[in-house]
């Protein structure tokens, strides 16, 4: 465990007796954790004495029962007790990780996770108590979001397999209690990993220094200065769409995009960890060295963007938060904004795009595993243009919105664009996924002091031929293309992961990120970039995020069904130069190429000119 060792020897030699400080010691944990627990994870900086003060405590309490752990057993501790401790240190280190996005906060969750899980510490009169099987439930809901973010899906299903048979038993067990909460629970995590299938994770969704391009063999770009991502405010609502605790699968996505792979291991098989035994335990139950800690520090990688997800929240405290992650933005940085809501039209409900099966529950329950509470008409380009235009700022403006709530409260769960404007006296790169995404081209002018980058989605969605309605949707196709853009590529098409062999998919692949390269240094040489650009341009997750952009938008106006339709088009603010436009040879000639190691070339309109390059 690489909990800060503090020397405690002292007091254990005093008068007190070892079972009364150990009980002083819970207390002080207990009260300390309590004030942190509701602490948000923005405003960093403003709480790091608390969580420093509240590690420095559970280190003395999990040293101290270890050092006495005979005495105390004896004195009646339990062993759920001790998991109990653990547990609480391994949401400790999880809340660290979303207010750092720092990967080793994580791989340490998992690990103290990992540990209560071998030990069984909760399995000692299981179903005898009720309140017992219901920490156990908690817990392995707990330990599921540490497995899904850290992307551990064997370990993901074997807890959800663990969280279904202990509901059965408990059922059974305890007959006259109500498990209706914790069913719809399973339910959801179920539908999630249902949408997010093991095709959409065939390849890292995470920045991997194997796959993308090296960091530090970026193209130079002559720009008056060169920002990078330090921040990212991630918030999705739609009614009813798959998530899982307050974590959408667009959030999601969007989350691991915007980390580091660890070295590219994404490869290796940890069968320590899939079998349950990855952790090193020493005869008094200390987690010790773990692969998974050492799989994911690397440091020859620079620190993770710091990310601030939102579910649901009121505008109000949407702006709350956007301010304060704006006044902590360090002065190189820029902030992403990622906004993924339904819009104003009334079409977005029944989007194919989207998932439309209500699970029909309070969030209450799930809400305590990790994440926070936080309740608490434009001119368009045409499609086959460079994917702007100038925007009529004023349209609209009062109409075209974005729902981050329940209808029907007038503008309470409603953001504007003009609401964003403030915030343009620091660079701001803005995702928007709504059917209302063209409406916020109005930011664009009327900045504050810096000019806005921005990428829109397609009025609508097309649907994916791939997925039937009797399967699960696999969330927004925009944030697809940009997360996994092949296997979005692939699935619009209508194929699914079963029809495509490997051997085709990684020879796609390989064209994929060639074409993704020869982009970006088509755009780092134009003479024409718009300073917007080039000064994100340098930075990994700006730039892959943005070349993916270019290439949904290239797909999207090639492909016969949004051919010509500038409602299933993407949109970008500034425009970027004509090299890299659905029309330039170099992107039709790379869909061409693509379509065509798939099998689909009839599937998409190329100019007489576009050919197949000769072997």
């Amino acid at each position: 465990m690489s909990l800060n060792q503090t020397n405690i020897s002292n007091i254990t030699n005093s008068s007190i007796s070892v079972i009364e400080l150990y009980w002083n010691l819970v207390a002080k944990a207990d009260k300390k954790f309590s004030k942190i627990r509701d602490l948000p994870y923005y405003q960093r900086t403003r709480y790091d004495t608390y969580f420093y003060k509240v590690f420095k405590v559970y280190t003395q309490l999990w040293k101290f029962q270890q050092e006495n752990r005979q005495k105390l057993v004896e004195a009646g501790l339990k062993r759920w007790e001790i998991g109990e401790i653990a547990s609480r240190i391994g949401q400790l280190y999880f809340g660290q990780y979303m207010r750092t996005s720092e990967a080793s906060y994580l791989s340490e969750s998992y690990i103290f996770y990992e540990a209560i899980l071998t030990r069984e510490y909760f399995k000692e009169g299981l179903y005898q108590d009720i309140n017992l099987a219901s920490k156990q439930m908690r817990f392995l809901a707990r330990f599921l979001t540490v497995c899904l973010v850290l992307n551990r899906r064997e370990v993901v299903y074997q807890l959800v397999n663990q969280l279904k048979m202990l509901l059965d038993e408990c059922k059974r067990t305890f007959q006259e209690t109500d498990f209706k909460e914790w069913k719809l629970v399973i339910q959801e995590i179920v539908k999630f990993l249902k949408a997010d299938t093991a095709f959409m994770n065939m390849m890292p969704l995470r920045y991997s220094v194997v796959l993308d391009l090296q960091p530090n063999s970026l193209p130079h770009v002559d720009a008056p200065r060169k920002l990078k991502l330090r921040d990212a405010l991630l918030c999705s609502y739609h009614p009813n769409e798959v998530k899982f605790s307050e974590l959408t699968l667009d959030t999601f996505r969007m989350l691991q995009c915007l980390e580091w792979e660890p070295s590219g291991l994404f490869y290796q098989t940890n069968t320590d960890a899939s079998s349950g035994n990855g952790t090193n335990a020493n005869q008094n139950g200390n987690p010790g060295s773990n692969r998974v800690n050492q799989d994911i520090t690397d440091p020859t990688l620079a620190p993770n963007p710091r990310k601030a997800v939102l579910y649901r929240p009121s505008v109000t405290h949407f702006l709350a938060v956007l301010g304060t992650v704006c006044e902590e933005l360090a002065p190189d940085g820029i902030l992403l904004i990622y906004l993924s809501a339904s819009g104003s039209s009334a079409h977005t409900l029944s989007s194919p795009s989207r998932a439309v099966h209500s699970i029909g529950y309070s969030d209450n329950i799930v809400r305590g595993f990790q994440f926070h509470s936080i309740n608490s008409e434009s001119t368009f380009a045409h499609p086959t243009s460079s994917g702007c235009d100038n925007a009529d700022h004023h349209s609209g403006q009062s109409a075209d919105c974005l729902h981050i709530g329940a209808r029907g409260n007038g503008g309470t769960n409603c953001i504007y664009p003009c609401d964003l404007l403030p915030f343009t006296r620091r660079p701001l790169f803005l995702i928007i996924d709504s059917d209302s995404s063209k409406a916020f081209k109005a930011i664009s002018g009327p900045e504050k002091g810096e000019r806005v980058a921005m990428l829109l989605s397609p009025a609508t969605s097309l649907p994916i031929p791939a997925i039937d309605s009797t399967r699960q949707p696999s969330g927004s196709s925009f944030t697809s293309f940009l997360t996994a853009p092949l296997q979005s590529f692939i699935l619009l098409l209508g194929f699914t992961g079963s029809d495509i062999e490997m051997d085709m998919y990684n020879k796609a692949e390989k064209l994929l990120y060639s074409s993704l390269n020869q982009w970006g240094l088509s755009l780092a040489a134009s003479d024409n970039l718009d300073p917007v650009w080039a000064q994100i341009l340098s930075d990994p997750f700006l730039r892959r995020l943005l070349l993916r952009f270019v290439f949904c938008r290239a797909v999207l106006s090639l492909y016969v069904p949004s051919s010509s339709k500038i409602e299933f088009i993407p949109e970008c603010v500034p425009c970027l130069p004509d090299v890299v436009s659905p029309t330039s040879a170099t992107c039709q000639e790379s869909v061409l190429q693509l379509a065509d190691i798939i099998g689909a070339r009839d599937k998409f309109i190329f100019s007489q000119e576009t050919k197949l390059p000769e072997d």
